[in-house]
């Protein structure tokens, strides 16, 4: 029987932004596949109930606070990880944050608030844990971008521009740490219903607009992204590095209904 490329026992990953939405969804879809986790939030306490969610499916958990707006929490919760477990397999780069807001009302304090977090954060954690798997010639980042790393919508520039950049550094880091062993890829989902865009799904037209434009007809659901998570954090990507990967139902075809 071939082995199991896909299996994560034995890995270690951690998963940045992991109290709520697309971070618990990837780390629940890692630790079932075997891996243990290091989970961050800003606040510990927020972590407390997937920890135990994670630890009930025999898995090694460390929770930790990390402020991507610091650079010293960011090299702190580092270092505190590497020294817990040893070592880092696998980043997944998820942490962020968004403001929505017309374009003519951004504040040079909302800009800076998601870039800084989203961009600049998200460059300083890679680096931070790519120093661990630099040395050991080996390592899996995923860094999360959305289908807003090739698409812009209004009222959400900051966080478009964000994202775009997560998709040229993803592409960056893959050219400058592949020799070394490390895959670099993005990892861009679509519409998936979290905490931070539930005031979208309330409205029961933009549900209706946003499901039309989608090839496959729904948004997404926490289980569409098992695969893909899986998949590069794993031997079975072992080749690809530099890539963005659209977990999106199709939405960035562009597609909209037939007109012939």
């Amino acid at each position: 029987m071939a082995e199991n490329t896909f299996d994560l026992t034995g890995k270690v990953a951690v998963v940045t932004g992991a109290s709520r939405g697309l971070g618990q969804y990837l780390g629940r879809a890692l630790a079932r596949a075997g891996a243990d986790l290091t989970i961050t939030s800003r606040r510990l306490e927020d972590l407390r109930p997937f920890q135990q969610e994670i630890e009930a499916l025999g898995r090694n958990v460390l929770s930790i606070e990390l402020d991507l707006r610091s650079l010293e929490s960011i090299q702190t919760a580092a270092a505190e990880a590497i020294r817990y477990f040893g070592r880092i397999d696998v980043l997944v780069n998820n942490a962020g944050c968004n403001v929505r807001k017309s374009a003519l009302d951004v504040t040079w304090d909302d800009w800076n608030l998601v870039l800084d977090t989203n961009l600049r954060g998200s460059f300083f954690v890679a680096q931070a844990f790519a120093r661990n798997m630099v040395d050991r010639g080996k390592g899996r980042i995923i860094n999360i971008g959305s289908v807003t790393s090739v698409f812009g919508y209004a009222g959400i520039g900051p966080y478009c521009a964000s994202r775009g950049g997560i998709k040229q550094l993803t592409m960056s880091l893959a050219d400058e740490w592949g020799p070394h062993g490390v895959t670099v890829n993005c990892l861009a989902p679509g519409w998936f219903k979290t905490k931070q865009n539930a005031v979208l799904y309330e409205n029961d037209k933009w549900v209706e607009y946003i499901t039309d434009r989608i090839p496959l007809k729904r948004p997404g659901q926490p289980s569409d992204l098992d695969g893909a998570v899986v998949f590069l954090a794993s031997d079975a990507s072992a080749y690809i590095t530099g890539q963005t990967l659209l977990v999106d139902g199709g939405i960035s075809t562009g597609a909209t209904k037939a007109t012939v």
